[in-house]
């Protein structure tokens, strides 16, 4: 097994405060709440977890029970295409509910749009469930070793969707010359160059699932935030609203990624200010995180406000797959994919593994630490999460 590698991040002398904060949550919330699937997930309080590791305390966010979709990524593509929609019909953001956008006068006007994206699983089962819910189409690729099941949840979902012959950002690259062809709206969770507007609404969104958390938290300040990243959006969104909600005493945000595709460790490790990326086929059991090129808006917001990243094996993610599966006395049982599962892996791993001694020194997670983590998808990939937490594939 490859050892976990952690790079700290020197932050900025300077706190700024970002446009990704409690004010801005709020109204994001405020849209996602017109909804009637809305509610908030579960924060799991894992008390027993926490004295056997020998913390303060350990929280989780369920995202597994958002709007019934197994994961987190409909929050930001809901409110990106909300966002595409209003703009179009003139609105003012306090006008956009999905009441309003779902109204007959106004699918008469979507009803011939079409929305397409790159996806691992999540984030396009999201963009077709909105979509859908909104009365437009939705074209859905995804990259190749893309598993079946989430093929076939795209699809019930209400999108068209295929698996394609290339990685992941070459998949984003087609869907994107998809769009330019066919005029087409892409909805893409990574910005570019001329290509920010949507991913920044995307990361937005996001910030409903960081406010629900700290709301649920009742006061308790987390000390370190653990947050997996693929491209970085959901990452550099969330590391920025708990900068800026705890200002004055700022969790430590620790962004994880697999081996195979730590183009954001990379980054901060070569701190040269340029973006790092990993190229080829990314083989790691963490699909949702497999992405190669780092999003531009959110590396600026990691930069600035995350202090370690970390790149681990796949046995770490599967460790934290079995630990929330398989919880301790009456701590609640979270159902955690091999993505959502990563930041909680790390954390026990540096908790409980002396050879990683010294990192858990470094981050400071002692006896009075409180941390926070993000179960971002449930079992979006069943055969491969009986295979971890049955069958003891990839042991620690």
């Amino acid at each position: 097994m490859e050892p976990i590698r952690i790079v700290k991040n020197k932050l900025p002398e300077e706190w700024w405060e970002s446009v990704f904060g409690e004010a801005r949550a709020r109204e994001v919330r405020r849209f996602h709440g017109t909804f009637s699937e809305y509610e908030a997930t579960p924060l799991a309080d894992l008390k027993e977890l926490a004295g056997q590791l020998g913390v303060a305390g350990i929280y989780v966010k369920d995202e597994s029970r958002r709007f019934g979709l197994n994961a987190f990524k409909a929050l930001g593509s809901s409110f990106a295409i909300a966002n595409v929609l209003r703009e179009k019909l003139g609105l003012d953001e306090e006008e956009m509910t999905f009441q309003k956008l779902n109204s007959p006068e106004v699918r008469e006007q979507t009803r011939d749009m079409t929305f397409v994206t790159a996806t691992d699983g999540n984030h396009g089962r999201g963009v077709a469930w909105t979509a859908s819910r909104l009365g437009a189409k939705s074209v859905v690729y995804m990259p190749k070793g893309s598993a079946a099941e989430r093929l076939r949840n795209i699809r019930a979902a209400g999108a068209e969707a295929e698996i394609t012959e290339w990685n992941y950002d070459d998949t984003v690259r087609f869907a994107g010359k998809q769009a330019e062809e066919q005029g087409w709206t892409l909805v893409q969770d990574t910005a570019w160059e001329g290509y920010r507007r949507i991913p920044r609404w995307i990361m937005e969104g996001y910030l409903t699932m960081a406010d629900e958390a700290a709301e649920q938290l009742q006061g308790s300040v987390p000390t370190h935030v653990f947050l997996q990243a693929g491209v970085g959006s959901m990452a550099g969104a969330v590391a920025a609203y708990f900068a800026n909600r705890y200002r004055k005493t700022p969790p430590a945000i620790v962004v994880v990624e697999p081996h195979a595709a730590n183009c954001i460790f990379r980054t901060a490790e070569a701190a040269d200010g340029e973006l790092h990326t990993v190229t080829g086929d990314m083989d790691s059991i963490c699909a949702g995180l497999c992405c190669g090129e780092p999003c531009s808006i959110a590396w600026e917001l990691l930069r600035d406000h995350a202090e370690y990243f970390a790149s681990i094996p796949d046995e770490t993610a599967a460790m934290g797959m079995r630990i929330l599966g398989n919880p301790l006395g009456k701590d609640p049982k979270v159902v955690s994919g091999e993505s959502g599962a990563a930041g909680l892996g790390l954390a026990a791993a540096l908790l409980t593994d002396p050879a990683l001694e010294e990192q858990k020194k470094i981050l400071g997670l002692d006896e009075n630490a409180r941390i926070l983590c993000f179960s971002t998808e449930g079992d979006t990939d069943r055969e491969n999460y009986r295979d971890i937490v049955w069958k003891g594939k990839y042991p620690y």
